[in-house]
């Protein structure tokens, strides 16, 4: 990495500085890792590695294909643990499996299940792209049957599109940026408010599904 590369990554501060340093040690490689363990445990969304990895692009510190084919396949790769999991355990235990996970809930896996009732397979493409489905719509495909060629066609595409979409945000983004530091703030704030209020809720929902029992 350059010297003007590694001085503008010392910009970016807190959670942003992190995503920003993985993807400028490891490149295209980077963001795909990133956004398979997105995919498995939300630790960082994809909302926040591909913006930053476009607006890199648009620097050309990084090239936006060869990312976008890493995130892409990254997202696939990852899709099928939650599909493998659907797949093997059926309907009832894999969402007591999810249930397990933090912040998640039974909530999340009936969304998802509704949403494949509602599409049909076709749920799996358009799914990729809706928030709080996306990643979750893997088990109802597992559960329900879902060919693995299909499903795995499907899950790319829709994949490249939510993935073409951010990182062309970004590199608009990266175009007109004058204070890195100040925008790297913002959003490293507006990302701690959002896990506060993930946590509120999946403490809330706890609370009445015990309250009920």
């Amino acid at each position: 990495m350059s010297s003007s590369a590694a001085a503008a990554s010392s910009d970016f501060t807190g959670i942003v500085g992190w995503v920003v340093s993985v993807i400028t040690s490891l490149g295209p490689v980077g963001v795909g890792l990133l956004l398979a363990l997105d995919n498995v445990v939300p630790v960082v969304p994809s909302e926040v590695v591909l913006p930053f990895a476009g607006y890199l692009s648009s620097q050309e510190r990084i090239s936006f294909w060869l990312t976008l084919l890493a995130a892409t396949v990254g997202s696939t790769a990852s899709a099928f643990v939650y599909y493998e999991v659907g797949r093997a355990f059926g309907h009832e235990r894999a969402a007591a499996l999810l249930n397990r996970i933090p912040l998640v809930d039974d909530d999340d896996m009936e969304r998802a299940t509704s949403w494949f009732s509602r599409h049909g397979t076709a749920s799996v493409l358009t799914g990729r792209c809706v928030p709080f489905v996306r990643s979750l719509i893997s088990l109802p495909a597992g559960t329900e049957g879902m060919g693995r060629v299909r499903f795995g066609i499907l899950t790319a595409i829709g994949s490249a599109v939510w993935n073409a979409v951010w990182l062309w945000l970004g590199s608009l983004i990266g175009s007109n940026w004058r204070n890195v530091g100040e925008y790297s703030d913002w959003l490293n704030g507006a990302i701690l408010a959002a896990l506060v209020l993930l946590i509120m809720r999946f403490v809330w929902r706890r609370r009445d599904r015990m309250t009920a029992d």
